[in-house]
């Protein structure tokens, strides 16, 4: 059961701290993820695929970037009540599509970051408008009007050990009615997959990987295996996924093995979904410097650079 915490944070220790109203452009861009607080004040709900969530008040304030600067009257929320998996991050930063993403309102034509792998005692970085490194593998980057907020990309297929998964394109591209398609997401962790295509990448990846050691299943991770002593690099099979104009992104064991817990258990990092669109998590992405090339409309995925 997720438990809601309260935020001890008190907005009225800053002088650029101005709460915004619920009848504000800010706020009804929002919409439907807010309601009129008292004094008609500005309150944001979101919820996240992973049933996190975070409730509080909208407002704006000067938002620093360490020594490039700083820019004034940056809508932000300001959670009072998060509840879920947020582990020990201090917040979210919105780097969506929308009008009121971090990119939209500081005017960044770009960003990108590197994130580390989750046992790393080194940090992930995040940059704003710098182009995409020469060797990076680009590909396109999708906008669909319908939901904005999301950076989609064009997954043609996936491999384990070169068989190619028995799926039809069509299951990860947007249909007619502007749904379905496949996100990049940096805020989930386990990448999540219709029933029929997470089927087929289990079934495949369980008959290659026969020399890992089996374990139980944790919680909705039903692929597990017991690596407290580590398997040689041939105990692993190759995954990789295919993206439109034939690119090619190979993924390291890291990048598809979640561990499970503090102990020797990784399971598979995929899932299924319910909903319309699939996620490439944040789990696929560690060790890639992964740009957003917003001007070009473009995806770089740059591996194994800091």
């Amino acid at each position: 059961m997720l438990r809601p915490t309260r935020s001890n944070l008190r907005p009225t220790g800053s002088s650029s701290y101005s709460p915004l109203s619920c009848t504000s452009q800010q706020c009804t861009s929002l919409s439907p993820n807010y309601k009129c607080g008292r004094n008609k004040a500005c309150i944001y709900e979101a919820l996240y695929w992973d049933n996190s969530a975070s409730i509080g008040e909208f407002a704006t304030e000067t938002v620093s970037f360490g020594s490039s600067g700083s820019v004034q009257k940056v809508a932000i929320g300001c959670g009072h009540e998060n509840q879920g998996r947020f582990g020990k991050a201090a917040g979210i930063l919105g780097l969506g599509g929308t009008a009121v993403g971090i990119p939209s309102q500081i005017q960044a034509k770009s960003f990108s970051y590197y994130l580390v792998d989750l046992d790393s005692s080194s940090s992930s970085t995040l940059e704003f408008n710098s182009a995409p490194p020469g060797d990076s593998i680009l590909i396109p980057l999708i906008m669909n009007l319908k939901s904005e907020i999301y950076y989609y990309v064009e997954l043609t297929g996936i491999t384990i050990n070169g068989e190619q998964m028995p799926i039809p394109a069509s299951d990860y591209q947007i249909g007619e009615d502007r749904r379905g398609g496949i996100i990049v997401d940096s805020g989930t962790t386990i990448s999540a997959l219709p029933a029929q295509v997470y089927n087929s990448v289990r079934d495949t990846f369980v008959k290659y990987a026969k020399n890992l050691p089996p374990a139980g299943a944790v919680g909705d991770l039903d692929t597990c295996y017991d690596l407290s002593s580590m398997p040689t690099r041939d105990g692993f099979p190759m995954i990789s996924f295919q993206f439109f104009g034939g690119k090619t992104l190979p993924l390291k064991p890291q990048n598809y093995l979640f561990r499970a817990g503090s102990g020797g258990t990784f399971c598979l990092a995929f899932k299924t979904t319910s909903q319309s669109v699939s996620i490439i998590g944040n789990t696929q992405q560690q060790g890639f410097q992964v740009t957003y090339d917003l001007a070009n409309k473009m995806f770089g995925f740059r591996p194994n650079q800091c």
